[in-house]
This record gives C-alpha cells, structure tokens and sequence, in this order.
C-alpha cells in the first residue's frame, strides 16, 4: 500500500459510460477505471439509459479505481461529480424504484411537446437563456408525466422525484437520500430561471411538472450529502463538487474569469464562454447557462454546440476510405497545395448555430482539377476550426470581450495542423492541456477547493499545457475566412 495521504475521488458520469478517477493532494491524476453502459434505443429511436445500471456502475468503478490506484481507501477525502446534462429520469421518493428508463439528453420523442408550447418560446428563452428544444429536461418530464401512468400517480401522492444524473448519483450514494442539484445542471433543465435563481413557478406549471418533485438547488462547491459508497469506503466522505460535464471541463481549464473560453473536440464540439457574474443573453443563437455557483456567488457562461466536427474525420475513414486512421490527416493536410481553395460545409444533417438551417446539406467546393486525395482531407480537416471560429467570433460580438487564449480539449487537438489552423483563424492562442479527463478534473478540482485540500491558484498553476500561435497574416486569414462564409452560403436554403 502506498503511505497515507489526502486524495480526492471522482465520478465522471457520461453518454457513453462511467470513470472513476482518483487525485492526489498536488491535483494530479494518480489512476483511472472506466464501465461502459447499455445504449438502449428502440424502433422509433427513442434512446435509455438504465438508472440502476449506472448507479451500480458508479460505485463499482469507484471501487475498480480505487484498487488500481494502491492507495487505502481511508485516504480519500472527499468525492467530485461531473456528469452528462439533460439526461432525465423520474423514481418513486419512498422505494427509490425508477417509474422508467433515463431520458437521455439525444432523445428527441418530445418534440411534440415542444411544438404545443411554441407561443411561449421566447417567454421560456428569456428566463431560462436557452431555445425551446426536445432535448433539454423540460419536455423530457412532461413526457414522463403524460406517458407513464405510475409518474402521475406518484406527483398525486406527492413520492416523485425527478432530476437530471447527479440529483439520481447523489440521493443513492446518500444514506439520508440528499435530493439536491448544483447550478450548473439545474439551468440546463428549461425549468430553471437564470435570473431569479429559482425554479420557475409559471414554467413547472406550464410543463407540468409539481415542485416539490424537484431537488435542492446548491452551490456547485456545497456539501451535498456524505456517501461511504454503499460500505465501499471504511467512513463517510463529502460530495461537494458536483457540476455538469462541459461545465466541469470549463472550471478545469481554469476559465474562471470573463472571456476564458474553452472548446472541447468530439464527435462534436461544444464551445464554452465565461461571461461573469451577470446574466446576458444572446441575439446570435448562442445558449446562456450557469457556469456553476462557487463561494456564495454564481457565475455564467455563453455557449454553443457543434454537430460535425470529429466525426468528419470519422466519415472521411469509414464512409469514403480517404484515410486509414485519423492520426494520418494532420501529414496529409500539410502536403496540399496551399494555393487549394476547396472548402468543405459538414451540414449532413443541416447546420446548427450560427446558421440554424435543418435542411441544410454538406458540400464541397471550389475543386478544380488539381483537387485531390491531400487536398479534400485539408479542407475536411480545416472545416473544424472554421466552425469553431464561427463560434468564438459570436462570443467576443455578443460579449464585446476579446479572446487572447482558447483552452481545448479533445481527441482532435492531438492534430498539429488542425491546432495550427485553429488559432491562425480564430487569432489567438491554442492551449492544450496535458490531462484530457477535464470534466472529471474540474469536479474533483472543485470538491478539493471546496475542502481546502486545494489552494485554486497553486493547483491551476501547476496544469502544463501545449501552445499554438497564430502565425498567418491578418489578409490571409480574412480571404480565407471569406471564403468558408461562400461556401456556407452555397448550402443555406433558408437566409
């Protein structure tokens, strides 16, 4: 056994599975277990999560982290939860059986719902910063309530309990069954009000959903209940840092002022803002949420999300054979022919913020003759950062603050021409940190801060990170940006 120290757990709880990381007192990562969970999507592509599995998942692959790690398990302090958002499920408060299957965030069968409630779209953007969509909690609930009859039942009787993954995670891994939530998760439910800090009394009305049926909302650095982990744990430990994961990702990048933005790299890409202590929101189509709420105060942000961004190199693979593995795109890209125009536009199921066309398609464009393989890689490759900039250039519009540095994250930004072309065109900054498991990071971070095990400035000073400087002139980045914009409006059905 290693000798005794002071270590912080965390659970990352998302889309696709469970990690369980462990942190030691310098905030570094010491170990890491994972447990993937059924994707349960029937016929009309209605996609489920069990709760019970992942709650089973969680505790054991605390215990898996726990042992890889060597340490005792009477060493760690203090426990951080980041989790996917939106996922929405509904239990029975006096027996804790769920009424059905999480909804998960994907899941788009309430967009019926959605549609009944279009004459009172803007009133629910300006409380909640967010559109009016299928794929927040909102409509999700609503849906429960008209559709599982026991939900009802149990609202009458007032035993229903509803919530987002962290409000399931923490009344289990509670013995008093704490039903609570942070800021962060709370706003992105459409029941939230960013302004008044409440849950909205007119919109749980609205979407039927009853009060008393939702948890707590706390501070993301609150104590929100102790857990031994059903006995895994020799004695109860704090759960206080809990945030949504992208919100997470954002506090371990260290964005914690006005105008740090982070963008993570996936199959999509979400791109996260700062914004301060006071609610804006957007004329551009970006979403406005809670960051998280952190030493008494809370905290905004601006985002916006990106459907194609990792999955065009996905496509460029499997779907025209262009490239063998992704690593090969970044050498492919360096050996086109500079004077290439070819752009490519990934709308392949529309395009979403900034130009909110759902019948958009994708396209390439400007081939010529001398368009080939390396050619038609590059400006898949470059299609990225074209819509990241997209993105960042709302941002600093909406917000009038400048963006000297991006913080990314994600398995594209091990693509050197990809991170090069990123902060040519966005004309800032690149910063890759060396750890990827940010969302995990920032919760533990945030439960280590909230214990005083962390000092936030020698912690976040400590991250090293890889740097990326613009190196093209102003007159090449904006003939080249002015050509994106072309291609872009080539697809557009709708301007």
């Amino acid at each position: 056994m290693k000798k005794r120290e002071t270590y912080i757990l965390a659970v990352d709880q998302s889309t696709q599975g469970t990690k369980g990381m462990i942190f030691d007192a310098e905030g570094k990562l010491i170990a890491r277990a994972d447990r993937p969970h059924r994707q349960i999507i029937d016929e009309k592509g209605y996609v489920e999560h069990d709760l019970k599995e992942i709650l089973a998942n969680t505790v054991a692959v605390c215990g898996d982290v726990i042992r890889k790690s060597g340490i005792a398990a009477e060493a760690i302090a203090a426990m951080g939860i980041s989790n996917q958002r939106e996922t929405t499920g509904a239990w029975n408060r006096e027996t804790g059986e769920p009424v059905m299957n999480a909804i998960v965030w994907q899941c788009a069968r309430a967009a019926g719902i959605c549609e009944r409630h279009q004459a009172e779209a803007e009133e629910i953007r300006q409380k909640t910063g967010m559109t009016l969509s299928p794929y927040f909690p909102a409509s999700k609930l609503q849906w429960i309530m008209e559709n599982v009859p026991e939900a009802g039942e149990l609202a009458k009787e007032g035993k229903l309990c509803v919530g987002t993954m962290d409000v399931w995670l923490i009344w289990n891994l509670t013995k008093d069954h704490a039903f609570r939530t942070d800021y962060s998760n709370a706003s992105r439910t459409q029941l939230f009000n960013i302004h008044t800090l409440r849950w909205d009394e007119e919109l749980l009305a609205a979407f039927g959903i009853p009060a008393e049926a939702l948890p707590e909302v706390c501070m993301s650095d609150s104590v929100f209940g102790y857990t031994d982990l059903e006995g895994l744990l020799p004695r109860e430990i704090p759960i206080c840092g809990v945030l949504g994961d992208s919100h997470g990702a954002l506090f371990g990048q260290n964005c914690r002022y006005p105008g740090q933005l982070k963008a993570t790299y996936g199959t999509g890409s979400s791109v996260m803002m700062n914004i301060g202590t006071e609610p804006k929101l957007s004329e551009s189509g970006l979403v406005t949420s809670l960051a998280w709420g952190r030493d008494g105060k809370v905290e905004y942000v601006f985002e916006g999300n990106l459907n194609y961004t990792g999955a065009v190199i996905t496509w460029l693979k499997e779907e025209l054979g262009l490239i063998e593995n992704p690593g090969e795109t970044a050498a492919l890209a360096e050996k086109a022919r500079k004077e290439d125009r070819t752009y490519f536009v990934p709308a392949f199921t529309g395009l979403g913020s900034p130009y909110w066309d759902p019948d958009a398609t994708g396209m390439f464009t400007g081939i010529t003759r001398t368009t080939g393989r390396n050619e038609m890689v590059k400006a898949c490759v470059e299609c990225i950062a074209y819509q990241i900039t997209d993105l960042i250039d709302l941002m600093r519009k909406d917000t009038e603050l400048s963006v000297p540095v991006i913080r990314v994250d994600g398995g594209p930004t091990a693509n050197e021409y990809l991170m090069q072309f990123q902060s040519d065109m966005a004309d800032c900054k690149v910063q890759i940190p060396q750890l990827q498991e940010l969302s995990g990071m920032g919760a533990a971070y945030m439960a280590g801060i909230s214990t005083g095990i962390y000092d936030p400035q020698r912690i976040f000073d400590s991250i090293a990170y890889t740097e990326y400087e613009p190196r093209m002139t102003g007159e090449i980045r904006e003939e080249k940006y002015r050509g994106w914009k072309n291609a872009v409006k080539q697809v557009l059905l709708h301007e």
